[in-house]
């Protein structure tokens, strides 16, 4: 007789403790089955805004809505059993008061049965962090380039290259891990500015194009398979599917219009007369 054993899923607190231990690996997710996929491999998956730009080829996060990213939660929330999934807060639905963000953040959890939920910004936000955590939400902070801000910082282009701009970065960082923030994703800053917050925080550092220097890396899922058009420079493609999908495409299209598909009698085995 076997005897089925619980897969525990991780939690906020399992990531929070593995700062300076080993790397936390993350992808992003929008669909059961590419959860399901890299669910054995990731520590947390991300269900990003991005998918604002990968799935309805939006050209920046700014128009996802909160019903987009319950959506796509719930369906990365059926399609893994372990890692820990983080929800992303879309454009609009937390800046205006610490009680707006809490009551988006309370039916993204309880609609998605997600176990985290991620928003942009670092001082600005630190009120809201502390008061979601107070009050049970998990908060994931991210800094550095904050691409729901894209209309304000006119293009996405790489933060504190300079050292002299490294003081507001550094700042953010440090009012995000002071707010309650089990982790933070840095996104798009120099390594030397990467490796100076990770050691100045005490919470688990997520880099994006930040680089080795941070605690555990998150990427597109879309970008590092190859299926993006457009792909920040610092990804690299660990599969070019596109091509692929695009061979496998022609090849059934040709068969369809030479009438070379299998009918039937063919799949199901039914015989003539």
């Amino acid at each position: 007789m076997s005897v089925q054993q619980d897969i525990r899923r991780l939690t906020a607190p399992d990531i929070r403790a593995r700062k300076k231990g080993e790397p936390i690996v993350s992808l992003t997710a929008y669909h059961a089955h590419t959860a399901r996929l890299m669910d054995p491999y990731c520590d947390f998956i991300l269900v990003g805004d991005s998918l604002g730009m990968v799935m309805h080829g939006m050209e920046t996060t700014v128009p996802v809505t909160l019903d987009m990213m319950i959506l796509q939660g719930h369906a990365v929330m059926r399609g893994s059993k372990r890692a820990l999934v983080v929800v992303d807060m879309p454009f609009g639905s937390y800046e205006a008061s610490k009680e707006q963000a809490f009551m988006s953040a309370s039916r993204v959890l309880k609609e998605t049965g997600c176990g985290a939920i991620k928003l942009e910004g670092g001082r600005r936000m630190a009120e809201t962090i502390r008061f979601l955590v107070e009050r049970g939400v998990p908060v994931m902070g991210h800094i550095g380039l904050t691409p729901q801000s894209i209309n304000t910082i006119g293009s996405f282009r790489a933060q504190g290259r300079d050292e002299k701009d490294w003081g507001p970065i550094e700042d953010d960082a440090r009012a995000v891990a002071d707010a309650g923030a089990f982790s933070v994703v840095i996104e798009a800053v120099a390594e030397p500015l990467a490796r100076k917050i990770t050691a100045a925080v005490d919470i688990p550092t997520i880099g994006i194009g930040a680089s080795a220097a941070c605690d555990g890396q998150i990427l597109v899922l879309e970008d590092m398979l190859g299926l993006s058009a457009r792909v920040p420079k610092f990804v690299k493609r660990y599969g070019d599917l596109g091509p692929s999908i695009e061979k496998a495409v022609a090849d059934y299209a040709k068969e369809v219009r030479s009438r070379a598909f299998p009918g039937p009698d063919q799949v199901y085995g039914m015989k003539k007369g």
